[in-house]
């Protein structure tokens, strides 16, 4: 294969920027389409009793004979709208975002074809590899946000009260805001162990700093999941800041122990 110049990689780059824009242009519009339903059974799932986690915390309460108002606690909350242009805004921004998540492997396969060529024959599997990994993580860390952080965090905050006379009523725009935060956040945080191996390629971190650190790293993670998710019991820290240990332990076992790079004064 001959070797392409600078105006031909900018060629190629421009395609791969308008096959992108096309997919998210053609999934934005799917999505536009069938967000009513989108919105009544999978967005607004976490607002019904009948959600599948809160049916899930339940069963643990009978099976365990647990009383606690966190195993026990019927839940559901409406959202209320007070902006006329809300829906319409809500709509075409959630639409486009859940485009975006998507087409996150198409978009990665794009990338992976475009500097395919510029690596080496013993590049190509650890970097398809830690692609094919960041995908998939990334996806798992979706799941979770959507299955577990996020309706803990929604029970935890709607039904928190500074005082009786103050009513808590949701907004649209509130609850769409906290949910594509929340879900994104933990999708990004399942990269870490992507990030850590990039680093370490680079000569940032290496095998023997992650386990000096790793105490360090515990209290951090604890702090995050705090913020994450605010709630005051031990179960829902843990939820968030278990994965992201485990998240930790993996990234370790990724990295090589490679010598740091060390700047010179």
């Amino acid at each position: 294969m001959a070797e392409m110049t600078f105006w031909d990689h900018l060629e190629e780059l421009r395609r791969i920027i308008f096959k992108v824009l096309g997919v998210w242009l053609v999934l934005a519009i799917g999505f536009f389409i069938a967000m009513p339903w989108i919105f009544d059974y999978v967005i607004l799932a976490p607002c019904s009793n009948d959600f599948v986690f809160y049916d899930l915390l339940r069963w643990i309460g009978e099976k365990l004979s647990l009383e606690d108002e966190f195993f026990t606690q019927e839940f559901s909350v409406k959202l209320i709208n007070i902006n006329l242009v809300a829906p319409f805004l809500v709509h075409i921004s959630t639409a486009f975002w859940m485009s975006v998540v998507v087409s996150a492997p198409y978009l990665i396969y794009q990338l992976w074809k475009f500097i395919k060529p510029a690596l080496y024959e013993r590049e190509l599997k650890g970097v398809k590899r830690a692609m094919l990994m960041g995908t998939m993580m990334f996806f798992l860390g979706v799941l979770l946000g959507y299955y577990m952080v996020f309706p803990l965090t929604l029970r935890f905050l709607s039904t928190y009260t500074l005082s009786t006379a103050i009513e808590n009523q949701l907004t649209l725009n509130s609850y769409i805001d906290n949910f594509m935060m929340l879900i994104l956040c933990m999708g990004l945080a399942f990269e870490l162990p992507l990030l850590t191996w990039l680093l370490s390629l680079m000569g940032v971190v290496n095998k023997s700093f992650l386990k000096k650190y790793r105490r360090h790293a515990a209290v951090i993670i604890v702090i995050l999941a705090a913020i994450i998710t605010p709630t005051g019991d031990p179960f829902t820290l843990s939820v968030v800041a278990i994965p992201l240990y485990l998240l930790y332990e993996l990234s370790i076992v990724m990295v090589k122990d490679r010598e740091l790079v060390v700047e010179e004064e």
